[in-house]
């Protein structure tokens, strides 16, 4: 491939009295959350990318002071994404202000660092709002704003989005700029690099811009994350002429990351001409400071011209400007919103209860406690290390703790390859995520029957992340591969004991379990077995000898909902007997339970689960009882599956997003209300 084949033109660029005057560590730098919206009135002049192309650059720095702080007092009023957003303010300003969006197209990776680009783009007073019913969404939205070009959540996908746009355009003839944002820890996903050699085999104009921060949830890691250090730590840099040609020069000096500590083995520097972006074909420049505006409109503008796939790679640090953030990238990754001043001694001074854990902390108390008893444990997560409670576990026993990257297909076939070996691998993913290793889950797992352990966390609805995270289709996707068997507990002992069995379980397993915290229930010692396929009755209540019998066939969480379900019931019901079971186990299903209640004399059953309806565990029971119960066939109990309907749930609370779909107490009540009448 030809690389500069296009020679730039000048480009206009904002005026200043003295660029050099503006480097990065003249910006402002924030300790403190400000609770009242701050002053901003050049960001208030902002209503479209339009606005900015006549600001200088003087006042494109300011803009980035003030939509920083803006962004801190909205983080600070609605929670959410914080330090992917905090570390592209500048890159975001430049990107708006050269290019002619929504025509040019601006691809966003992932969407965490998307919080700037929605203010730029005609959302900044309803930032408030993100994450919450109604509202913002979370990650860029093409039904929220021809500004969002492409929909996401998963990372990895830009440079593949973008390459479509690119050639999409080509084909029609149409001349625009498609610019791809991915950062080094979505980078590490395979699909980044499927779309990068495929840019070069068609030649593509591509612009991809590598936000570099040494971070993506965690710290980046692997062989990747060594090669763009080793690129920082040469102290040079592939600058770009006026002509657009590659320059190798000094790079000027400019703070250290955290990465000199963490690659301090590093003494052997490739040349710069040697990086692996242009052995695969596309022309590079960089690094370069990603928070020095002038730097960025220079090099961006020229770069934007090139012909062919062009990779810039800026460095930027997570949570810029904030310094708690800055110290703390991980902690700061996302935030809450902030508690209301309380002045009431009182209540300052009520003791404060113990919170019942999170479901990710008993895995992590799960896998530490059993790693002690068992040495064939070996634990393997995809760029998921504290979200799945593995901290622990890998501070206690880091030669068995495997953090792949953002790499979940790789992170479901090594584990079996593991299992070939006669250890104990353990996948822990969120629901969301293991879509992504599908194919490994079937072809590389199930079909040759390996003994891996699958947790699943972030299962059900969750919340203010919305549609792109909810984990409301393995049910569907995992009961319909052979020699799978997957558990679905009830509250955190339920879930302690599940995982405990499917790990003492020769073959594969899943336990599923949801975000957030239980209910407070004691995990029991010592750890137990249970019978696989096993469900058990939780209560019955109302008159026995009642002409309506109803069985409420509960799975996972929504036991506890289903005992509220049938105290409602049977307070307004006196002829009616209502029978709750804990299924706690989709494959296989206890169907000698499901024939004894049909025999016993029910006449209705409602299954619930907190997963769709279509191909979930309501359809499992279906299937057993018109294809193979012969109970069923012979009483023919009305039968109704209550779950998450046909559609994508948006985004709003945990508890919002139940009530939208029928999944609260009176919604149940009333679609059993229509099955029992």
């Amino acid at each position: 491939m030809q690389q500069s084949s296009h020679v730039p033109q000048s480009q206009s660029l904002p005026s200043t009295t003295d660029s050099a005057a503006h480097p990065s560590s003249l910006q402002q730098t924030y300790a403190v959350i400000p609770r009242v919206r701050p002053h901003t009135p050049l960001l208030d002049s902002v209503h479209t990318p339009v606005d900015l192309k006549t600001f200088s650059q003087d006042e494109l720095i300011t803009l980035a002071d003030e939509l920083r702080l803006f962004l801190l007092y909205s983080a600070g009023q609605s929670g959410g994404h914080f330090g992917a957003n905090l570390g592209v303010i500048e890159l975001t300003i430049a990107l708006h202000y050269l290019l002619d969006a929504p025509d040019d197209q601006i691809v966003w990776d992932v969407g965490h660092q998307a919080y700037a680009h929605k203010v730029l783009t005609g959302r900044r007073e309803r930032l408030g709002s993100i994450r919450a019913k109604g509202g913002l969404t979370a990650f860029p939205e093409r039904a929220e704003s021809i500004y969002d070009t492409f929909g996401v959540g998963h990372s990895s996908t830009s440079i593949s989005a973008g390459l479509g746009m690119s050639l999409a355009l080509r084909y029609q003839g149409a001349k625009r700029t498609v610019a791809c944002i991915i950062g080094d820890g979505a980078m590490t996903g395979g699909m980044a690099f499927e779309a990068m050699n495929d840019a070069v085999q068609q030649d593509a104009d591509l612009l991809v811009i590598l936000n570099d921060n040494d971070m993506s949830i965690s710290c980046s890691i692997g062989g990747f994350s060594r090669h763009l250090a080793m690129l920082w730590e040469s102290g040079y840099q592939v600058d770009i002429s006026d002509t657009g040609e590659p320059i190798i020069c000094k790079r000027p000096h400019m703070q250290a990351f955290d990465r000199r500590k963490r690659h301090k083995e590093m003494r052997d520097v490739p040349e710069l001409e040697d990086n692996l972006f242009k052995a695969i074909g596309f022309t590079y420049f960089g690094p370069f400071d990603g928070h020095n505006i002038p730097e960025l409109l220079r090099v961006l503008s020229l770069a934007k011209q090139i012909s062919g796939p062009v990779l810039v790679h800026i460095y930027t640090t997570k949570g810029k400007g904030f310094a708690p953030a800055e110290s703390d990238p991980v902690g700061y990754h996302a935030i809450n919103k902030l508690p209301l001043a309380n002045t009431n001694s009182k209540t300052q001074n009520k003791p404060v209860s113990t919170p019942p854990l999170k479901y990710s902390q008993v895995f992590g108390q799960f896998i530490c406690d059993k790693a002690a008893d068992d040495d064939k444990l070996l634990a393997i997560t995809p760029a998921m290390e504290e979200g799945s409670g593995m901290t622990l576990f890998a501070r206690q026993f880091p030669e068995r703790f495997f953090d792949v990257a953002i790499a979940e297909q790789h992170a479901v076939t090594l584990a079996g390859g593991m299992a070939t070996q006669g250890v104990k691998p353990i996948v822990a993913i969120y629901s969301t995520f293991l879509q992504r290793g599908y194919d490994q889950l079937i072809h590389d797992i199930a079909l040759q029957n390996l003994d891996v352990m699958f947790a699943i966390d972030r299962a059900g609805l969750v919340g203010e992340d919305g549609a792109t995270h909810a984990g409301v289709f393995d049910f569907a996707f995992l009961r319909c591969v052979p020699n799978m068997i997957i558990a679905s507990p009830k509250d955190e002992n339920e879930c302690y004991q599940l995982l405990n069995t499917c790990y003492e379980y020769s073959g594969c397993s899943a336990v599923r379990y949801p975000r957030g915290s239980g209910i407070g229930a004691t995990i029991e010692q010592p750890v137990q077995t249970y019978k696989i396929g096993k469900a058990t009755t939780e209560m019955s209540l109302g008159d026995p000898s009642a002409t309506t019998q109803l069985a409420i066939l509960a799975f996972g969480t929504m036991v506890a909902t289903a005992k509220q379900v049938a105290a409602s019931l049977t307070d307004t019901h006196n002829d009616c007997q209502v029978t709750v079971v804990n299924m706690r186990w989709v494959k296989p299903l206890d169907t000698q339970l499901l024939d004894t209640l049909i025999e016993q004399g029910i006449t209705h059953i409602a299954t619930l689960e907190e997963h769709t309806i279509v191909g979930g565990a309501g359809s499992a029971v279906n299937e057993y009882l018109l294809n193979e119960s012969s109970a069923f066939k012979q009483n023919r109990p009305r039968l109704c599956n209550i779950g998450v309907p046909d559609r994508f749930i948006a985004h709003g609370s945990h508890s919002e997003q139940l009530a939208d779909c029928g999944l609260n107490v009176r919604g149940i009540v009333e679609q059993i209300e229509r099955l029992l009448s």
